[in-house]
């Protein structure tokens, strides 16, 4: 239901939602605006902001990332999750869509209140479309500030949604309680009924149980969040080739790389810059191993500027690929496209027979004892080098000294 007039009460939570779903939007849609010629404009606004949370110890996670995104997900659960993700962004969306459509058609045409479609079977089928819209971008694009940000969106959601309905009562009396008697406030009336401790319809709790219920979003969302992020760890493909800890986007390239870079490491310019690299105690040396033509390499460093995405003009085409073809973008490179201008080029020529394989130096204020504390939150990353290397031969093709930063500068990017 959402024909009436919004009265003066309500401005003040109306404005507030409408603020955090529009900070919380733009949080976790700096996936699209990163690669858009937008992004050196966004992140000179953006980055001081999570420059600042990354260098206090108390904020430090909130910039950090819960779920992988630079790896294809090595376990069927992180698989669904990131698939869930896409589906909750485009059914959110086109459901937010479909319910605008159906309520300013009815105010143009004066049919009354919607009562039809999900309006039928929730009362705030708007709130609930972008509440999922903004799950699936927080799957998608998961720092854990989009999830406080999320979780304070859904409380005032909630808010809001409990004012108007008080205000409907008021307006129309028992005409809307036969409304409410029949349908759920977010879910449908029979599931919410199995929900104990739900306040009445149109009954808006006291101070003191609106931050106990805000607290709880926090602790639900951020929690799993953690908990995600913990299960991620636990599974992420590492080995380590001679006290270097090696992490590849495919499973088949973990298998297949610990004997191509042992011999890759005695090779002189490795080797000399490999010893450069080794920072001590208090460091570890992360090599990642991507495809040559890896489209999202300049997120760990430098390493040219045709793999700025943001100088590559081709947002839309990349971003639905990304939605609609989750781990595309992981997977690209590693076969043979058929896209080389040369003709009869032999397969072991092409992209899909090379590597890239970027060192990372890591260091923290503890001690690094295990590879999995490459990726804890707070230790400090610094890109070395790459050394490009041919799948087939183990032959070494090329080895370039890289900048500090990645290729956004000093913007705090996905670490697995």
């Amino acid at each position: 239901m959402t024909t009436y007039r919004r009265s003066g009460a309500a401005a003040g939570p109306q404005l507030a939602a409408k603020s955090a779903v529009l900070l919380s939007f733009v949080v976790a849609l700096e996936i699209v605006i990163m690669i858009s010629p937008f992004a050196l404009f966004f992140y000179a606004v953006f980055n001081p902001f999570l420059l600042a949370l990354d260098r206090a110890g108390a904020t430090r996670w909130l910039t950090a990332f819960f779920l992988p995104h630079m790896i294809v997900p090595p376990d069927f659960l992180l698989r669904a999750i990131r698939v869930a993700g896409s589906v909750l962004f485009v059914v959110g969306m086109s459901a937010f869509l479909l319910c605008a459509i159906q309520v300013y058609v009815g105010r143009l045409w004066r049919t009354g209140a919607a009562t039809k479609g999900l309006y039928a079977v929730i009362r705030h089928p708007q709130y609930v479309s972008l509440a999922a819209t903004a799950i699936g971008l927080a799957i998608m694009w998961p720092r854990f500030l989009t999830l406080v940000l999320l979780a304070v969106m859904l409380f005032l959601y909630y808010v809001l949604a409990k004012d108007e309905e008080r205000r409907m009562f008021n307006r129309y009396g028992d005409s809307y309680g036969a409304l409410v008697d029949r349908t759920g406030m977010f879910l449908p009336r029979r599931v919410e009924r199995l929900l104990p401790g739900l306040a009445p319809a149109g009954v808006l709790p006291g101070p003191g149980t609106l931050v106990a219920i805000l607290c709880l979003f926090l602790v639900v969302t951020v929690g799993s969040g953690f908990a995600l992020r913990t299960y991620t760890l636990r599974h992420l493909p590492l080995v380590s080739v001679d006290g270097v800890d090696v992490i590849a986007i495919t499973e088949e390239d973990v298998e297949a790389m610990p004997e191509i870079l042992t011999s890759v490491f005695q090779a002189p310019k490795v080797a000399e810059r490999l010893t450069r690299a080794r920072g001590g105690e208090g460091h570890r040396l992360l090599a990642y191993v991507v495809p040559i033509d890896y489209t999202m390499q300049g997120m760990i460093g430098d390493t040219g500027e045709e793999w700025k995405l943001f100088e590559r003009h081709k947002t839309i085409g990349m971003i639905t690929e990304y939605v609609f073809h989750p781990f595309a973008h992981l997977t690209e490179g590693h076969a043979h496209r058929g896209t080389s201008p040369v003709v009869g080029m032999s397969m072991h020529d092409s992209p899909a027979m090379k590597r890239r394989v970027i060192f990372v130096d890591i260091s923290a204020d503890k001690p690094l004892a295990v590879a999995r504390d490459d990726f804890g939150i707070g230790v400090r990353r610094l890109p070395r080098f790459f050394v490009d290397v041919h799948l087939h031969t183990g032959e070494v093709l090329q080895v370039k000294d890289i900048p500090s930063g990645s290729g956004w500068g000093t913007v705090p990017t996905p670490m697995f």
